[in-house]
């Protein structure tokens, strides 16, 4: 059509029918003159818009899908790619050696909970606010760590973040008084709350008055909600000690932790949380029961020995 003056006013008068039409329909809400048309239209189109909905999203959740896919791939290149420059600078000489095997441990641990983590080394112990059994470590917000994360080593659970800078944090051991995270026995999945104790076993109540729970079952920790401030599957513990249920409705355990908690020198903070529960997968293996020797003791009797029914005389 050409430009003209007509087809503009015919433009000017259509788009003057179209406000008409819409003030009318937002005026008469439910009675509206214009709402049989438009559930005219909506039976003819609904079904086709209906089929072409079904056809695209699952394209839709199917390219979302791969794009988070590749987001938590590149995610975790980046942090495998800083815990190898960690590893770098820590160096090869024997004052390290040690720390190398510790970064290695911890490695493994995140590999087999599916854990991103951020390694980071201790730099300072307790803190200037109080004395609370706490850490320094040596990443902060500038490294992408926040308050309420995860904190853990080659061993099992660390602590938690309390408090971030831009190039530190301060994490609270899990022996502290003031510490509590969520429980989970191994196999049974009795649930529980851990509590530290300073220096002495974690104590833990179960839920479950009656729980059947032997010394030397183990616990990881169970998860919060939203994996803040602890994600799930991260070992905890072995029972050393069980008091009498006595008809209580908990339970008191104590627990000896797997780390230890004065010879903390590289840790991992939990940047990104697994897809999964790993449920008991992070557990060291059990050992091996070690076998009670038997002793066989054999008579072998003497050439002058006595025959049985004879009374060997002296001479």
């Amino acid at each position: 059509m050409r430009d003209t003056r007509e087809s503009r006013l015919l433009l000017v008068l259509l788009i003057a029918v179209a406000f008409a039409l819409i003030t009318v329909d937002i005026r008469g809400g439910e009675d509206s003159p214009v709402d049989g048309a438009r559930q005219g239209a909506a039976a003819v189109f609904g079904p086709i818009e209906d089929s072409v909905s079904t056809a695209v999203n699952p394209v839709g959740n199917a390219v979302s899908a791969v794009r988070d896919s590749g987001e938590r791939h590149d995610q975790l290149a980046e942090l495998a790619k800083e815990n190898t420059a960690l590893k770098a600078r820590l160096g090869s000489d024997d004052r390290n050696s040690s720390r190398l095997k510790q970064l290695d441990k911890m490695l493994k641990i995140a590999g087999q909970g599916q854990y991103g983590i951020k390694g980071a080394e201790v730099i300072a112990i307790g803190a200037a606010q109080g004395f609370s059994w706490t850490i320094t470590v040596d990443v902060g917000a500038n490294d992408g760590i926040q308050r309420d994360m995860t904190v853990l080593n080659g061993d099992g659970l660390v602590g938690r973040v309390t408090t971030v800078g831009p190039n530190t944090a301060t994490v609270l051991l899990a022996n502290d008084p003031d510490f509590t995270v969520g429980t989970r026995m191994e196999a049974t999945d009795e649930l529980g709350f851990a509590s530290g104790q300073g220096d002495r076993p974690l104590r833990v109540e179960l839920l479950n008055g009656k729980a059947d729970v032997k010394k030397g079952d183990r616990l990881v920790t169970f998860g919060s909600q939203a994996d803040k401030p602890f994600v799930p599957g991260v070992p905890v513990g072995v029972v050393s000690r069980v008091d009498p249920s006595g008809g209580d409705l908990t339970r008191t355990l104590y627990v000896t932790p797997y780390v230890s908690f004065t010879k903390l020198d590289i840790v991992g903070v939990v940047v990104q949380a697994p897809k999964k529960d790993p449920r008991d997968t992070v557990l060291p293996a059990k050992p091996k029961p070690t076998p009670t020797p038997t002793v066989t003791v054999t008579v072998t009797p003497s050439a002058n020995a006595p025959v049985d029914g004879e009374i060997q005389q002296e001479q």
